[in-house]
Formats: C-alpha cells, sequence, structure tokens
C-alpha cells in the first residue's frame, strides 16, 4: 500500500469504534521521506477537528522544541500518531484501538523509513517497543525499532503541565540528534 492508499484507508477505517466519534482520522504531516519521525499518541481535539497532529498549545511547544535542534516541521521529518483516530474526552488509547491502528503506523514507518524515530509520550513509547515500562524507565537511552535507533521522551502536553521536565527532553533531543550523526541505522 503506497502513501495515499494508505491515508485513504485510514480516512475510511473502521477496525475500531472511535471511528463513530471522530471528525476525521489523523493520518500525519511532514516530509514522506524524512530522516525524523515523530511518533505521538492520540489525536486532541484540535488535531481531530483539523486532521494534523500535534497543534495547538503542544504543536507550538514541540515545533519550538524542534527548532532549538535546527528542525522546523515538515522539512526532513514526518509526523504522526499511533492512534489515528481521537479518544472521546482525550482518555487514554485502549488495548483494542491500538491494535487496531498500529498497522497504519507501521506501514507509514515502512514507507518513510526514517533514520530515527523519536516516541513521544507512554502510549506512543509502550507500542512502539512492545513493553509496558513507565517513560522515566525508558527515557534516557536508546532503542531500536526494525533496525531504526529509536528516543523515546515525554510528550508536549505533559511538559507544558510539568515544565521542569524540559531539560530531559532536551537531553532526549541532543541523544536523537547524536544517534542520527553516528548513523547507526
Amino acid at each position: 500500500m503506497d502513501m495515499e492508499t494508505l491515508r485513504q484507508a485510514v480516512a475510511s477505517c473502521h477496525r475500531c469504534p472511535l471511528h463513530e466519534t471522530r471528525t476525521q482520522g489523523v493520518f500525519g504531516v511532514g516530509d514522506r521521506e524524512a530522516d525524523w519521525l515523530i511518533v505521538g499518541e492520540a489525536p486532541g481535539a484540535e488535531e481531530d477537528r483539523l486532521g494534523e497532529p500535534f497543534v495547538g498549545q503542544a504543536g507550538k511547544l514541540l515545533d519550538a522544541m524542534l527548532a532549538a535542534i535546527g528542525l522546523t516541521r515538515g522539512t526532513n521529518l514526518y509526523i504522526a500518531n499511533v492512534l489515528k483516530s481521537r479518544p472521546p474526552g482525550n482518555r487514554d488509547p485502549k488495548p483494542d484501538e491500538v491494535a487496531a491502528c498500529i498497522p497504519y503506523l507501521e506501514r507509514q514507518i515502512d514507507l518513510i523509513q526514517p533514520r530515527i524515530i523519536l516516541a513521544m509520550g507512554r502510549f506512543a513509547a509502550q507500542s512502539l517497543l512492545l513493553t509496558g515500562d513507565s517513560i522515566s524507565r525508558l527515557r534516557g537511552t536508546a532503542h531500536r525499532y526494525r533496525n531504526v535507533p529509536l528516543v523515546v521522551t515525554y510528550h508536549p502536553a505533559y511538559l507544558l503541565r510539568n515544565p521542569a521536565d524540559k531539560a530531559k527532553v532536551w537531553d532526549d533531543l541532543c541523544l536523537a540528534k547524536s544517534l542520527l550523526k553516528l548513523d547507526i541505522s
């Protein structure tokens, strides 16, 4: 399945009950040949309304974080979520919802072929690494997903509530950037 066919599949997806309450599927945005893949958890209300991941205050913070390491949205990076549909009330994703959506993300990864993956938030990290470990346990080290270096960090929405952890995210971003420079993939 090519990227456009995959986008259409997400738009018409009925694999889980979330399609009943969403405005639209939130596929992903950016450079389809990017070195960087940013993976979030699930669309929020604004993402559902606009059809784009990481918008609103969390998106602005993400853009500022990326700018700090020399990246801009859409240039050599792609942004996607594990879930393509918004859970009602921004609740945590359920395991069956993750299971229904993860094949879409896996195919996006296959098509993009990133050189580094940044998993932002607990569900993104746990879904890609197939673990129940906490963010605090997973961050700060290099992992691998399908032989691609993967770095785990806090979600920008979390940082809006816990700004003291921004320094940890800076460390994670620097780790990701150094892994990309090493080209260990």
